[in-house]
Order: structure tokens, then C-alpha cells, then sequence
């Protein structure tokens, strides 16, 4: 369904309210194997570009939403569904809506009805893992088929004006891509040729380090670039023509959603997938891996086992340090490479794990015990004297005085004070993202920095640099803690507010834990806190009502979100929609992550659970945070609080 579904006035009313709370961007986060799609066209996994998404999209705007916010969006494997593991250049070619390829405007690469016919042919019982498997293979056997049609119709002696246009744009992409074509595709073709689909077994061989051959090398390694292009042609063709395929239909994407006025904001992934760790390995430190350090939220830490940019290849001159007059290095101009498509396919970006970016923890690689190996990691930048990884000390940026070494190393605090000049040099790979933005013409408050349990020294020190802000998960709140991170009392103005990501509990599910835990009513008295400005006998009331009505109690926290000093507010989709499943459990390998969709009817579905309070009642909830003001903002802003209680009564009663 669309926006006729919802009142007349919703998108005007909702607005003006966020006008009035200041609050410039409100972004509904989905990733793209959760869209909706119609059942002519559902493969089982989601994709932006489909008819399911258009009239979703069209829905997000007439709610009130300003942007939206997608998880990365490179080529997975079938073995891992991660969108976090996926590549950095290639785009998922699961995302290509195949009904398109059945116009004639794309030459009728597909016969009519073959699309409808595959989604009819899907098993509705599989379990998750299953589903992705079934798509991924249905996904790629209707491409292959729209490949052979393509063939097939430019050798005929006429081609239709469609497939000469194709084959005219298809040309210019190839060209302007070029660079990470050739390398992406190639990795397919040695796979194949290798029977795995892994390059680790093979990576001692020439074919191993093609893109980063050994002294010596590197005449046999062009020599075997020009073999492999000359021999497979057809395949890297195919390999363009599917990806050209994937980005035409993203530009399409970007003009919709600059027809619904909605900012289109990517992920910056701070992994890479085992592709571009083949293809870019002569940019890495080898002798260690990024993870994440014990934090409250992963109190074990996490060994991602993603590879390390390696800081000596930061500047041409091989320093690690910035100087005026350096010329960039490998790793910078990788950088700019990556931003630079970035930032020409979003309005905006993500920034996923900046302490990636500015002071990584690292362990060593290849360790037996990889969990033991990330607990006794340490800061990239901040280790100069540790008797443990004596190799690190090259690279440090503070002296051992400008460390408190009573604290554990992955501790917030452990760096107690930077230079201005320290910065900077913490700041290299992040002011390549920050140029990126200006050179591109975004703005520097459309970089949001996914800073969550953790936040060290030099990471909030770059980020002032930049008046950038973090994120505010308030599920988290220590409600015990009056300076805890998530308490919304707590937040700045350039903060991202959130109940929760893809990677926690949906609102509503933890709702029901509170109940059961017997914690609702500490979740009740601590809003009412912070939604009712009259203390006393009112505020008690206020307290018991939400204590007593789960759904009013969901409403009141998305509520806080809008009541706190953040410009900036963003709500992951099942919490809009009131589902209870969770799209992904960080630390698990479990074939249900990453799988969570919004279902075809969600629009049917998200009416009936407004009707108990059981979804996010836009209105009714911003009506509430403009009543946090008291009296004197209840008076000044009487007639649209009027409207926002009529629009959020006539939701309730499915009007």
C-alpha cells in the first residue's frame, strides 16, 4: 500500500511538529534484504529497487520520514549472508528487480510472466538459510538468462533500439569502472578455474598476489592479468553486464527518492569481504586484524578477522605521519577511490566502527585462539612501549605519558590527552572521508558516526574536530546511572537519537521481557521524568499509566527520542512497524540473521497494530514530546497538537 493508506494530512502535520522540536532529520534505517515485495516478484529476500519498495519508500515520506538509511549494499556470497562481509565496489546483484528486465524499455531480456513464475515456485516453509540459498540461485539463473537474451539480440544484424542503447550505456560503464571490474570479476573467474570458492588456498601462488606480486613479479603478474582477460572475456563481460545492471537500477532508486524529498544515506562498512581482501592485499599490515575489544556492549570482544590498512602506505614516501607537501600513498588513493563512489551513490553515509578509521583494535592474525588473540589486542596508534606487541611501537602516535595505564588498553580513557598535531594524525583516514563529503557537496552532518558503547579519546576528539556527534541506543540506558550515554537527558544537539539498530532487540520484543523481568515499571518511571514537566501527583499518574499500558509505554520511549536536545532521530523498521523479530545478533552465526523482512501486507499489518498501540504512532508519539515542553509549549502550539491528535485517534481506529 502507499500514502493513500494513511490520513491526508499526516506528512504536513509531522513535518510541522519536527520543525517545531528541531529535529532535522528523522530516517527510518532498513537494509535491503528486509523490503517488502509483491508477490509477483519475491524471490524471498528483499531488495530496494523492487515495486514492494517503491510504494514502501513512497509510505516512509507521507509518515514524516526525511531519509533513508540502508545497510551496505556489495555482493554477498552463498555461504554468508552478511551485507558486513560483503564487497566494497561490486554491488549485490540479488538487489536487480528482475521484473524490469521484462519491458521492453530493457529489451525484453526476460520473457513476460518468467518472474512471476520463479516467486510462484518458492517454498513459503523454508527456514531462513534455505530462502537465501533458493534466491541466490534463482536470482543468478534469471540474470544468466537475461545475459544469454543480451547476446543473443546484439548479434542479430538489426538489434532493437533497446539493446543498442544497453549496449552503448553498458560500454560507458564498463569503461568508467574499469579499475575495480577487472580486479572483482577476475576473482570469480580463478575461483572457477581453482574449483573453491575461497582464495586462501591458492593465496601462495602467483595467481594468489596477482594484484600484489612479489619483487620480481611483477612482469609475470601483468603478463597473467592480460592471459586471464584475453582468455575470459565472455566472463567478465557477464561479470559488467550484471553489475551494470544493479547500478542502473540504484540511480533509479536515487531519483525516487529524490522525487519523495527522502535523503539516501549508504553504510561505510568497516570490514572487507574476502574478494577485496585478495584484491587489495598490498594495502594491508599482515601480521595483524581488526576486531572489537571487550566493550560493554560485547563484554568478550570480537575477532572479525578484517584486515588492517597499513599505515606506512599512507603517504607516497612511505611515512606515517602527515607533512606538508606529501604526496597521498596506495592506502589513501584506495580511499579516495572508495569514497568518491560512495559519496556519488548516497546523499549521505554511515560511518560503521569509526574507531576503524581513527584508532582500530588490533590482535595478532592467524591465532589459533582468535577471541583470546582480540582480548589481548591493542590500539593501533596508542601503543608505544607494550612488551606484547613490540611492533606496534612504530606507529604510535602518544608517548607512554600520555596514558593511564591503570586502566585496561581498550578503556575510553586509557589516552589522556592529544596535541592538536596528534589529532590530526589520528584524523588521516577519516579527513579522507571528510574531503570525500565536501568535494562531493554533502554536508559534514550527513556523516553518521555509529559510535555506540565505546568511545575513545582520540575518536571524540576527531570527531569534534568536526562537530560530528554519536549514536544513542536509549534501550541501553542505565536507568540507575543519571550520566549514563543512552539516557536521552544526556545527549547533544549533533547526536543521532535511536531506540535501537539491526543489531538489538525490536521494541517490541523487549517491551514484553520488561514485563516479565518486572522492569516495565522502572522504564515507566524514569520517562515520566523526562515526558511529564509537572512533578507531583501528575507526573505519578503519568508514571502508572504507562506502567499499566505497554503500548503507551513503547510510545512514550520512541516519544523520549524527540523530547531530548538531538537534531537528529532515527528508527529502525521493526520498530516502526511493532514486529518483534531481530534482524541480526551480533557475535552469532545463525542462518536467521540478516533474514527479517517487512511482509508484503505490512502496510495492512501496521494498521491493525496501531489500532492497540502495538506500532509506532508517529503523531501521537511526536504529539507527546511537544508536551514534554509544559504548559507554555502546550499553549503556544495548541492547534497542531489538535491535528496530531486527531491524525494519531484516527490511526488508532483505522480511519
Amino acid at each position: 500500500m502507499s500514502r493513500a493508506s494513511l490520513p491526508e494530512d499526516h506528512h504536513r502535520l509531522v513535518t510541522q511538529a519536527l520543525a517545531t522540536l528541531d529535529v532535522r532529520n528523522l530516517v527510518l534505517s532498513i537494509q535491503d534484504a528486509s523490503f517488502p515485495s509483491v508477490p509477483t516478484e519475491d524471490l524471498g529476500r528483499g531488495s530496494p529497487y523492487t515495486e514492494g519498495a517503491a510504494g514502501f519508500l513512497e509510505a516512509a515520506h507521507t509518515l514524516g520520514f526525511t531519509g533513508i538509511q540502508l545497510g551496505p549494499q556489495g555482493q554477498t556470497t552463498e555461504a554468508n549472508a552478511s551485507p558486513y562481509d560483503g564487497t566494497l565496489f561490486s554491488r549485490n546483484v540479488l538487489n536487480v528487480a528482475l521484473p524490469r528486465l521484462e519491458d521492453e524499455a530493457w529489451g525484453a531480456l526476460l520473457p513476460r510472466g518468467r518472474v512471476a513464475a520463479l516467486a510462484e515456485g518458492r517454498s513459503r516453509s523454508a527456514s531462513p538459510g534455505e530462502r537465501y540459498r533458493w534466491a541466490f540461485h534463482a536470482q543468478l539463473t534469471a540474470l544468466d538468462e537475461a545475459w544469454a537474451s543480451f547476446r543473443r539480440q546484439r548479434a542479430e544484424p538489426n538489434p532493437s533500439a533497446a539493446v543498442r542503447a544497453l549496449l552503448d550505456r553498458l560500454s560507458v560503464f564498463r569503461e568508467r569502472n574499469h579499475a575495480w571490474l577487472l580486479r572483482d570479476a577476475l576473482f570469480d573467474v580463478l575461483c572457477e578455474d581453482k574449483g573453491v570458492p575461497d582464495w586462501r588456498p591458492w593465496a601462495d601462488s602467483l595467481d594468489g598476489r596477482l594484484w600484489s606480486p612479489r619483487p620480481g613479479e611483477e612482469s609475470a603478474a601483468a603478463e597473467r592479468v592480460r592471459a586471464l582477460e584475453s582468455r575470459h572475456a565472455e566472463a567478465l563481460e557477464r561479470y559488467a553486464f550484471f553489475q551494470f545492471l544493479v547500478h542502473t537500477q540504484h540511480e533509479g532508486l536515487r531519483e525516487r527518492t529524490a522525487r519523495e524529498r527522502l535523503k539516501l544515506y549508504g553504510d561505510l562498512q568497516i570490514g572487507f569481504s574476502p574478494r577485496d581482501a585478495w584484491a587489495w592485499q598490498g594495502l594491508f599490515l599482515h601480521t595483524y586484524s581488526m576486531g572489537a575489544p571487550p566493550s560493554r556492549t560485547n563484554p568478550e570482544g570480537q575477532p572479525w578477522n578484517y584486515p588492517v590498512l597499513d599505515p606506512a602506505q599512507y603517504f607516497a614516501e612511505g611515512l606515517v605521519e602527515p607533512a606538508p607537501g606529501l604526496e597521498p600513498g596506495a592506502v589513501l588513493r584506495f580511499m579516495d577511490a572508495r569514497m568518491d563512489k560512495m559519496l556519488a551513490e548516497y546523499d549521505g553515509l554511515r560511518l560503521d566502527h569509526p574507531h576503524g578509521l581513527v584508532c582500530p583494535w588490533v590482535y595478532r592474525s592467524g591465532q589459533a585462539d582468535a577471541l583470546g588473540a582480540v582480548q589481548h589486542g591493542a590500539r593501533l596508534f596508542s601503543s608505544p612501549d607494550l612488551p606484547d606487541h613490540p611492533g606496534l611501537a612504530r606507529f604510535a602516535w602518544v608517548s607512554p605519558s600520555q596514558l593511564d595505564r591503570s586502566v585496561p588498553r581498550y578503556a575510553d580513557g586509557e589516552v589522556t590527552s592529544l596535541t592538536p598535531e596528534q589529532v590530526q594524525r589520528y584524523s588521516i583516514l577519516f579527513d579522507t572521508v571528510v574531503a570525500a563529503a565536501r568535494r562531493n557537496g554533502r554536508e559534514l552532518g550527513d556523516l553518521l558516526g555509529e559510535v555506540l558503547s565505546t568511545l575513545p579519546y582520540p575518536l571524540g576528539r576527531v570527531l569534534a574536530r568536526y562537530g560530528l556527534g554519536r549514536f544513542r541506543v536509549t534501550q541501553k540506558a542505565d536507568l540507575r546511572n543519571p550520566l549514563d550515554v543512552y539516557r536521552s537527558e544526556n545527549v547533544a544537539p549533533e547526536d543521532w537519537m535511536m531506540v535501537g539498530n539491526h543489531d538489538t532487540k525490536s521494541l517490541w520484543r523487549l517491551i514484553g521481557e520488561w514485563q516479565w523481568r518486572g522492569t516495565l515499571k522502572a522504564q515507566a518511571d524514569y520517562l515520566s521524568t523526562r515526558l511529564c514537566p509537572e512533578s507531583g501527583q501528575r507526573r505519578e499518574d503519568f508514571a502508572r499509566e504507562l506502567a499499566r499500558d505497554p503500548g503507551k509505554l513503547a510510545q512514550a520511549k520512541l516519544a523520549d527520542l524527540f523530547a531530548s536536545r538531538a537534531r537528529n532521530v532515527m528508527v529502525f523498521f521493526t520498530d516502526l512497524l511493532g514486529m518483534t523479530g531481530t534482524y541480526n545478533e551480533p557475535g552469532t552465526v545463525d542462518e536467521r540473521n540478516w533474514s527479517l523482512r517487512a511482509p508484503a501486507d505490512w502496510m495492512r499489518e501496521y494498521r491493525e497494530r496501531l489500532r492497540s498501540d502495538a506500532a509506532m504512532n508517529v503523531p501521537a508519539v511526536l504529539a507527546l514530546a511537544l508536551r514534554a515542553g509544559g504548559a507554555p509549549s502546550v499553549t503556544k502550539h495548541r492547534e497542531l497538537l489538535e491535528g496530531l491528535d486527531r491524525l494519531a485517534d484516527q490511526l488508532r481506529q483505522g480511519a
